[in-house]
């Protein structure tokens, strides 16, 4: 299980600064993609060989101090009940706040890892002047300069260091899929139409992760492991914010699964949550099929279905490689089909093309139409093999690979998908010092 870590605080004390240097220590990066809604963001970093994920639950001020007060106890709230640890930033140059003081009341009663960590913090004097957040009642606290990034190795060696023993994961040959997407898109009458009132299921597994439910499914001559998301129970203190709610546990489904299953609601299409849901799964190169629900519910003529596909597409640039399947979980309507395409992407992610095959096929693709010349020179590729990875990524060997621009690339990727069936996959092409 990978540990969750969330970043609270107030707004303007350098929360995303902090994170953007979090999620760019890491060399391979999943990039940030931005949150649900308003300022949030959720990336993926490690530390000394550890693995976690990072939010930002942001903080807004919206009308009054009372209502501002409101959301950021809200955050500050679903934050405690869904992360591992918990890291509080505040300004050394503002000095304590009311506010400040407000979240660390909330905080006094975690009985989880709580840092506190003084931002702005870049010389003698404002050292010294840290001293005055003893007040908060959270201990000891540690100083950083977001933006040079001075202090962080410190804080992050003690923060890897409280961060809770992974799991160890049920070694399985079975496919993981995993059933994400907004609240109310269907997720749980897609899972009921699955299982429906007679189960064909060998053993429930307790969840690899803290809240989600490992189902080993049997059915339609299809065997694999179901985790189901939508099934979690709801924590007391989430009262509201369910969108926020629903990515937090989405971030743990994604990152644990081989192929993630992203239900929207035909009536509101593919919108802003369930575009950063699809890059969330992207972004960890999990297979993803898209499962349009209550398509019973649209109105629709003979263009419907395409015009439908056409505007996820454009949303989905320059990813379009996924298939879209339109379903009704509760009419049942093409459940079988949903399943029968997500067992068809996890053998495509699992897929390895033969390095003989590879080249026979890609060399004289590369040859008709090489690199374009950079400054006069010339690059030549001339080998090419599938790497031993978990998911689809190629290396392809020339004398300058620094000159090859993201256009060819995308060339290449698009080759290998009109050549190998990686529909439904991410794929990573790289090129390297022959």
């Amino acid at each position: 299980m990978m540990s969750i870590v969330a970043i609270v605080g107030r707004p303007n004390v350098g929360k995303s600064t902090f994170f953007n240097r979090l999620i760019q220590r890491r060399e391979a990066i999943v990039d940030a993609v931005s949150g649900v809604t308003r300022d949030r963001h959720y990336g993926k970093t490690d530390w000394n060989g550890r693995e976690f994920s990072v939010i930002d639950t942001g903080g807004y001020v919206k009308g009054s101090d009372d209502v501002f007060e409101a959301e950021i106890d809200k955050q500050v709230e679903l934050a405690i009940d869904e992360a591992d640890a918990i890291l509080f930033i505040v300004d050394v140059e503002a000095g304590v706040t009311g506010m400040d003081e407000d979240v660390a009341t909330l905080l006094r009663r975690v009985n989880k890892p709580v840092f506190l960590v003084v931002n702005k913090v870049d010389n003698a004097m404002r050292e010294e002047n840290a001293v005055e957040f003893y007040s908060l009642g959270l201990g000891n606290y540690f100083t950083i300069a977001s933006i040079s990034g001075s202090g962080t190795g410190d804080l992050l060696d003690a923060l890897v260091e409280a961060l809770p023993e992974e799991e160890p994961v049920e070694e399985t040959i079975l496919p993981r899929f995993a059933v994400v997407g907004r609240p109310n898109a269907g997720k749980s009458s897609f899972i009921n139409a699955l299982i429906g009132e007679n189960r064909y299921i060998v053993t429930d597994i307790a969840g690899t992760t803290r809240d989600s439910i490992d189902t080993r499914y049997n059915r339609f001559g299809f065997e694999f492991n179901l985790v189901d998301t939508a099934g979690i129970r709801r924590k007391a203190k989430v009262k509201e914010d369910l969108e926020f709610y629903s990515v937090m546990r989405s971030v743990r489904a994604i990152e644990h699964c081989d192929v993630c299953l992203v239900v929207l609601d035909a009536t509101r299409g593919f919108d802003g949550q369930v575009q950063n849901i699809f890059w969330l799964a992207e972004r960890n190169r999990k297979g993803i099929v898209i499962l349009v629900n209550k398509w019973d519910l649209v109105e629709k003529d003979h263009k419907s279905t395409r015009e439908f596909e056409k505007a996820i597409m454009e949303q989905m640039e320059p990813f379009t490689d996924v298939p879209i399947v339109f379903i009704s979980a509760l009419t049942k309507q093409r459940v079988y089909k949903a399943i029968e395409t997500a067992v068809q992407v996890f053998e495509n992610r699992s897929k390895r093309i033969k390095t003989s095959e590879l080249n026979d096929t890609m060399l004289p693709l590369i040859e008709a139409y090489p690199p374009p010349a950079n400054k006069g020179k010339y690059i030549k590729i001339k080998y090419c093999m599938q790497l031993p990875t978990p998911h689809p990524q190629f290396a392809f060997f020339c004398n300058l690979p620094q000159y090859v621009k993201e256009p060819y690339k995308r060339f290449i990727e698009n080759k290998l998908r009109e050549h190998f069936d990686f529909k439904g996959v991410p794929i990573a092409v790289y090129f390297r010092k022959k």
